[in-house]
């Protein structure tokens, strides 16, 4: 039987992709998403477009189906899942970014809690076989051992959102302590490709770049970031989706719990400079450089131990700085 999949957040960077390869991969795929204004909603509508062709080039049609809706919207998301029998749900909806947290934090409460509680809830009174969680590697704060492991304490996050996610994992394990939900969640190291989020880094490098505007590096351009291409992220929920966690003692707990955490990054930190100059090359343009303090909220290195994932699924991301970053400027340049 084919199963059935909730992608929550569809029209975003990460469900986008994701919906392309679980229809490949032989699943019937359900995608929601609010199609908030937090960037540009004309890149989540291309997204969903672009969709759309690939479904009908590929006879998808009756496999797949959009639902514009909001996760906070409980009563909306609990007749959606009384009408459909999900197998399985992934759960990528939430308001992204650490700097808009300072500025907005009530959209994290609405989207990140909220929301996700509703999606724990349905999961409980419509049982599915596996929830996927995107979490984050904004949990680790400024964590100073490295690189980051799922075993370390992240209980001093330094940023509204980092809270949310570092929530989401406490939620998610007390829902499959008391109400037996099998739980995985991802701890996602700075997600890049085609079709990404205009207000992450690579993105407003590229579009200032390309139009002759300076570009603002933070504390200096002394920050290094596990980078992460998107087919190595959509590869590692794609092999964990039927991983689905035993019931077993969580680590130091006499609690029980189906639950399961893990690192998608790719285990190699790249410095601010090597990422700007792959871009730069990839435009064959040097980019003007503003150099600024370190923003609150942000953290100077990020760095993914993803012994857990590779144990677990035989795979490790694995794509460089400069192949992820020529295949994302194509992409931009073809779509001006």
């Amino acid at each position: 039987m084919m199963k059935k999949v909730l992608v929550t957040g569809s029209a975003g960077f990460i469900g986008f992709h994701l919906a392309k390869e679980l229809l490949n991969g032989g699943y019937s795929v359900v995608g929601i998403d609010n199609l908030n204004d937090y960037y540009d909603p004309q890149l989540k509508i291309d997204r969903l477009d672009n969709l759309s062709a690939f479904v009908a080039e590929n006879g998808f049609e009756g496999n797949y189906q959009f639902i514009k809706l909001d996760i906070a919207d409980d009563e909306g998301l609990e007749a959606l899942f009384k009408e459909q029998g999900f197998d399985m749900v992934i759960n990528l909806a939430a308001q992204a970014g650490v700097r808009y947290s300072l500025e907005n934090p009530k959209a994290y409460v609405d989207s990140n809690l909220i929301g996700f509680t509703n999606i724990l809830e349905c999961c409980r009174h419509y049982p599915v076989e596996h929830l996927v969680f995107a979490s984050s590697s904004s949990v680790y704060g400024m964590n100073t051992k490295q690189p980051f492991s799922t075993s370390d304490n992240t209980d001093y996050p330094i940023s509204l959102y980092a809270a949310t996610k570092k929530s989401n994992e406490a939620l998610a394990h007390s829902y499959s302590h008391l109400f037996k939900i099998p739980c995985t969640g991802l701890r996602f190291f700075t997600v890049y490709g085609p079709y990404g989020r205009p207000d992450m880094a690579y993105y407003k490098f590229t579009k200032a770049i390309t139009e002759d505007r300076p570009i603002d590096v933070f504390n200096g351009g002394d920050m290094q970031r596990d980078f992460t291409y998107i087919d190595d992220i959509v590869e590692g929920i794609m092999r964990l989706l039927p991983k689905v966690p035993d019931l077993k003692p969580s680590p130091g707990s006499n609690a029980t719990s189906a639950f399961a955490l893990y690192n998608i990054g790719n285990n190699n930190p790249v410095t601010l400079a090597r990422f700007i100059q792959a871009i730069e090359t990839a435009l064959g343009k040097k980019a003007v450089q503003n150099l600024l303090p370190m923003q609150a909220g942000d953290v100077s290195i990020t760095f993914a131990d993803i012994d857990a994932l590779r144990d677990k699924i035989g795979f490790q991301p694995s794509t460089s700085i400069e192949d992820g970053i020529n295949k994302f400027v194509d992409w931009y340049l073809a779509s001006k």
